[in-house]
């Protein structure tokens, strides 16, 4: 399909349009946070962008009047009739949030603070970058919203000219053409647009103006205190407050919930056990480090776990449940970790952290994590202490050896790191930190059978590497050279799966294949993040070709059982330019796929072979469907 035929208008329904909205949801939000002034502030942009994306839907059935998408350039780009819509819907009200409020005409709902998402008691903001981002972020501030459109949509959405200005004129704008020679003024640093400066879905958070707040709280509970009393005065009969049922009276005098928070009931298990126990996973790790016995401490943890203030930072992982211990909990560890007092426990389902600083409990940081099912290997380590650049592990105590490697380096050796009494790592710099990704420190563990491959991703546990087919991951660390040289072009990706509750990651190499003109050999490899709660996996597709430091992702699938254990078969492609600069068409399928095949704007292939390298005409930019068959004849369709 050309994109003249995009262009034309089809009818859109509410269903097509939701679909579009929540499998590009962080696209969609990113887009609309560029757009969005910068004189709103971080904290208003970030809840502007997700209300402008969450009122984009349609009421009904409609015409898309922005149909139009050129050729499909990364497989992540929609170019179906509902992102389109969407896509516009959004345009234009990021673009009506820019406009000045005016005395006589009524304001656009875009206009106006959103009403929801809300969030209260804290600001948020997309994690800092570079002085690269910062000076584009700079740059864009100095643009009209036109403009910032227009840089967007070239650059983000890797759309020619042509098609941005039909964009922009369906979004409203009045003069695309003069939008698209402002965007030319900053010039071409469309790269640093996917970097987490400008991504509002991966968002640190911190306090407000916490007197002014205490103040204001103060008042509103004066006034609700006196509200209540009044209520109870007039309403009540003369027999005084009404039964609530069944429901037990507030947790606070609860026997059980109390017998819970108190550091007495905590359980504790030998250091020896895991020695004899059929299972070794966290709970048969012993409490452990220099305050387990200060029952102040262990208090305050528990007291906040059952009822966090408003000052208390918490995060949890994606379907952890942040609730109090439903019995009293397994004491992991309590000690001083650089400037904190830190206590780690367990309940069964959820590994929680609680942290304060030495100098009191101002500041209090609360974290959960899913980790349900541990097994030797990924019940290896905990995070028991995170800095801005830096973090520490508490470890397994059946691990014996602990060590650090520089992923990035697939030649370079392991280097030793230091325990101390109560097994807790040196400082190992943290792959979190805002960065170049010119390193990525991993962990290795080694216990009585293998050494493991662990990795930081911004959660209480951390994610287990491996290199194989799914049907048989082996340790990354006890991979060859190669195995290694892949991870080190892969490893940079991995910010594409933080914050999700990754329980591991395993790339495998699923074809490779010798490039036209004798230019050497790609490889395609398979790179799939499992989860703790075991839905919300991604597969990504790479293709990595000499010399590139880095591979390129050319599918991503999001929900997918593709490139796993469950349904390991794959199918991949993307475009490619020779150094000649001829552009061809490449594919490759796995094992199982026998054949591929490329219609469209390009057409080839189908004769057999799992590999595909079609020479693409003139300059590439139309739309291409690969398929491909199994042994059986099944039809098998791209990653997507």
């Amino acid at each position: 399909m050309s994109t003249q035929e995009l262009a034309t208008p089809c009818p859109v329904d509410v269903d097509q349009a939701e679909a579009a909205l929540v499998e590009h949801y962080p696209r969609l939000v990113r887009i609309a946070y560029l757009v969005l002034p910068p004189a709103l502030g971080r904290n208003r942009r970030v809840l502007t962008a997700h209300s402008v994306v969450q009122r984009s839907l349609p009421r009904r059935r409609t015409t898309g009047d922005d149909g139009a998408m050129p050729g499909q350039r990364r497989p992540e780009d929609a170019v179906d009739p509902g992102y389109a819509y969407v896509r516009v819907r959004v345009l234009r009200q990021a673009l009506e949030a820019g406009l000045p409020l005016k005395r006589k005409a009524w304001p656009k709902r875009a206009q106006l603070p959103p009403l929801l998402p809300q969030v209260w008691g804290l600001r948020l903001f997309p994690r800092a970058g570079g002085a690269d981002e910062l000076a584009l972020d700079q740059r864009l501030s100095a643009l009209s919203g036109p403009a910032r459109a227009a840089y967007v949509l070239r650059g983000l959405e890797r759309q020619g000219d042509a098609e941005v200005r039909r964009v922009l004129a369906a979004a409203g704008v009045e003069d695309p053409k003069a939008a698209l020679a402002e965007a030319d003024s900053i010039g071409t640093m469309h790269a640093l647009l996917e970097s987490p400066e400008f991504d509002p879905c991966s968002l640190q958070a911190r306090p407000t103006d916490l007197m002014r707040r205490r103040q204001h709280g103060k008042a509103a509970l004066a006034a609700l205190a006196a509200a209540v009393v009044c209520g109870a005065l007039l309403g009540l009969p003369g027999g005084g407050w009404g039964a609530d049922g069944a429901a037990a009276p507030s947790y606070a005098r609860n026997p059980v919930s109390e017998a819970a928070l108190d550091p007495v009931n905590l359980r504790r298990v030998a250091p020896a056990a895991w020695q004899r126990s059929a299972r070794t996973d966290f709970s048969v790790w012993p409490a452990r480090g220099g305050l387990v016995d200060d029952r102040a401490l262990l208090r305050r943890a528990l007291a906040v776990w059952a009822r966090p203030g408003a000052t208390v930072q918490a995060s949890a992982t994606p379907g952890t449940p942040p609730g109090p211990p439903m019995g009293p909990p397994q004491l992991l560890f309590a000690g001083e970790v650089d400037q904190a007092r830190v206590v780690l426990f367990h309940d069964g389902l959820r590994a929680v952290r609680y942290a304060e600083p030495k100098d009191g409990t101002a500041g209090a940081v609360l974290d959960f994590a899913r980790t349900d099912g541990a097994d030797t290997a990924s019940a290896a380590a905990l995070v028991v202490g995170r800095t801005h650049a830096n973090v520490r592990y508490l470890t397994a105590p059946w691990v014996r050896e602990v060590s650090a490697r520089d992923l990035l380096q697939p030649l370079a050796g392991a280097r030793p790191v230091e325990r101390d009494a109560h097994g807790v790592t040196g400082p190992l710099l943290s792959p979190v930190a805002p960065s170049q990704c010119r390193e990525w420190d991993v962990l290795e563990v080694r216990d009585g059978s293998a050494t493991r491959t662990l990795t930081d991703l911004g959660e209480l546990a951390p994610a287990r590497l491996t290199s194989g087919p799914p049907s048989t991951p082996a340790d990354l660390a006890g991979a060859g050279v190669t195995a290694r040289a892949e991870w080190a072009r892969t490893a940079c990706l991995l910010p594409m799966v933080r914050a999700k509750g990754v329980r591991s990651v395993n790339s495998w190499r699923f074809a490779e294949q010798e490039l036209p003109n004798a230019t050497g050999t790609a490889a395609w490899l398979c790179t799939r993040a499992e989860t703790w709660r075991g839905t919300g996996g991604m597969a990504l597709a790479q293709f990595q070709a000499p010399p590139a430091r880095a591979g390129a992702v050319v599918a991503k699938a999001e929900e997918s059982p593709a490139c796993g254990a469950r349904e390991p078969r794959v199918l991949a492609g993307g475009l490619w330019q020779a150094p000649g600069g001829q552009w061809y068409m490449l594919a490759a399928g796995s094992p199982q796929v026998t054949s591929v095949a490329v219609s469209g704007g390009v057409t080839g292939g189908g004769d057999g072979g799992r590999l595909l390298a079609v020479p693409v005409p003139g300059k590439p930019g139309k739309q291409v469907e690969l398929t491909g068959r199994l042994e059986d004849g099944t039809k098998i369709s791209s990653l997507r």
